[in-house]
């Protein structure tokens, strides 16, 4: 709390489970306001070739369906959900008030903000997660086009080799050794770096994506 104010709420659940998600928003939209900013960040790799040689049978085999499956509802569909999630929201607030179209005189009403990937562009080994990271793109422009009648801005940021967890799958040294010539900014970027750029496409609604935070990493081969 600050100053005795509830400032954050905590929920722990399946971002596909479509009944946690209604909970989480009614939740939060409990107090006669809406929910106006939304990050969808969960995401999973699961990177493999789209088709490979087994040296074991010598048989050739496509990327397992259910694993793309996965990758895409978790990366690509359920942002999108949460993302819709806060447009409704904002959208029946509005109405309640008698507030139907938006007009640029208001405020901005809400923000929307898709984690995307350099990997948008395609990367070797990552058919799934890239197919995943180029729909996002569609999806926030979309949403824009619609949001806006609302008053809500739908944007994209794209995040190059971040210093998170998720880089541990990496094999030690291969960063060092494959990726980090390739970045003129020479390191990785921190997560405070990418918060930041988040929250310059909150505030400034003249932005409008998609931005590259990337340290300059060229499209990936």
């Amino acid at each position: 709390t600050d100053i005795g104010r509830e400032v954050a709420m905590a929920f722990c659940g399946d971002v596909c489970d479509i009944e946690f998600r209604n909970s989480v928003f009614d939740a939060l939209c409990a107090e006669d306001a809406p929910v106006q900013i939304c990050i969808p960040a969960a995401g999973i790799l699961r990177d493999r070739s789209a088709v490979k040689l087994n040296p074991d049978n010598m048989q050739v085999e496509i990327y397992d369906e259910q694993v793309f499956n996965k990758v895409l509802a978790i990366n690509l569909v359920q942002p999108i959900y949460w993302a819709l999630q806060t447009l409704k929201y904002i959208v029946q607030w509005r109405v309640t008030k008698h507030k139907l179209t938006w007009a640029p005189a208001e405020p901005i009403q809400g923000s929307i903000i898709f984690i995307g990937s350099v990997a948008a562009r395609g990367n070797r080994g990552q058919i799934s997660y890239a197919t995943a990271k180029s729909g996002l793109v569609a999806a926030a422009k979309t949403l824009n086009i619609e949001g806006m009648m609302h008053g809500v801005q739908s944007k994209i940021i794209h995040p190059g080799m971040v210093n998170t967890p998720m880089l541990e799958r990496l094999p030690v040294g291969y960063f060092n050794d494959h990726f980090k010539p390739q970045i003129p900014l020479g390191r990785l970027i921190e997560p405070d770096e990418i918060a930041a750029a988040i929250q310059l496409l909150i505030e400034n609604p003249a932005v409008s994506g998609p931005l590259w935070v990337d340290g300059g990493l060229p499209p990936l081969a």
